[in-house]
């Protein structure tokens, strides 16, 4: 006799007693027959009539109820990733004797300063994306115009509401830069500093972002300048008086003991080089500002 595909199916049913070779034992543990005391060894099945298969076996009677099985809970990966907190950037190490300081691959936090039209962003963006360790670049600009509705543009006035606004942008630039130091990551500022308004001057950055801030000045010619800036558009793009009256302010900083390039003959990979070279010495030997 053949079965289909599958378990096989129990003989059938005889009326008034078990089904040859389908022991009621197998598949209903415990005491079921008058006369058998309660906690006897079951009653074992007789062999399988011919024909049939073999049951198979049940659960083994009397048997604990299986415990279940303490799992310990997945731990949740995302969102809880420890992060050392901000503190002010300290001064980097300067290299021992005998080795030449490597900018390009110490973790650093830079302001780079200059007039519109100087190439600071551009620059600054250069010099972050070649850099052999992790880099951010933090325009002030940018972070300024994060205000939408009702933003104070300094082009319409500077007054309370304008500098209050260049503040808060400032101080959430020094925030960033030292988050980002803090978890090893080295940071690029730019800014307009002007050597003549200590309000807004190179102390708000020292303050904001640590001493070991590194300003380096970038200062092209003023002819460099207002061509540079007639290519701009929008807000960004200034009158050719506010222009030249921004330059002869930055010239300044001539005399500050800064560190100073001109790029007026430099395209941006040339000015990313000297900056790694001024930057190297101002490791050595740091600038007092």
């Amino acid at each position: 006799m053949q079965h289909a595909v599958g378990s096989p199916l129990p003989p059938p049913h005889q009326t008034g007693h078990g089904p040859a070779g389908w022991s009621p034992a197998a598949h209903h543990p415990g005491p079921q027959h008058p006369g058998v005391p309660q906690g006897s060894a079951p009653v074992p099945a007789p062999p399988p009539a011919p024909g049939y298969p073999a049951p198979p076996p049940g659960p083994a009677p009397h048997a604990p109820a299986p415990q279940p099985v303490s799992v310990p809970p997945v731990p949740d990966t995302t969102g809880h990733v420890p992060l050392p907190p901000g503190g002010p950037v300290a001064m980097p190490s300067p290299p021992p004797a005998t080795a030449a300081p490597d900018p390009s691959g110490t973790t650093l936090a830079v302001l780079l300063i200059g007039p519109a039209g100087a190439g600071k962003t551009s620059v600054a963006k250069y010099w972050a994306d070649h850099r052999r360790v992790p880099t951010a670049h933090i325009s002030l600009d940018d972070v300024r115009e994060w205000v939408r509705s009702g933003f104070a543009d300094p082009q319409t006035g500077w007054n309370d509401n304008s500098e209050a606004q260049y503040r808060l942008a400032r101080r959430t630039c020094g925030f960033a830069a030292r988050n980002f130091l803090a978890n090893g990551i080295s940071c690029i500022l730019d800014d307009a500093v002007f050597p003549d308004r200590p309000v807004v001057g190179l102390g708000g950055w020292k303050r904001h972002v640590g001493p070991g801030l590194l300003p380096v000045v970038l200062l092209p010619g003023l002819d460099i300048v207002l061509e540079r800036n007639a290519e701009r558009s929008g807000n960004r793009r200034l009158t050719d008086e506010e222009v030249a009256r921004i330059h002869g302010r930055m010239a300044g900083w001539y005399g500050s003991g800064l560190p100073i390039i001109d790029n007026s003959q430099m395209d941006v990979p040339e000015t990313a080089r000297v900056l790694d070279d001024v930057l190297a010495r101002s490791i050595a030997s740091p600038p007092q500002w």
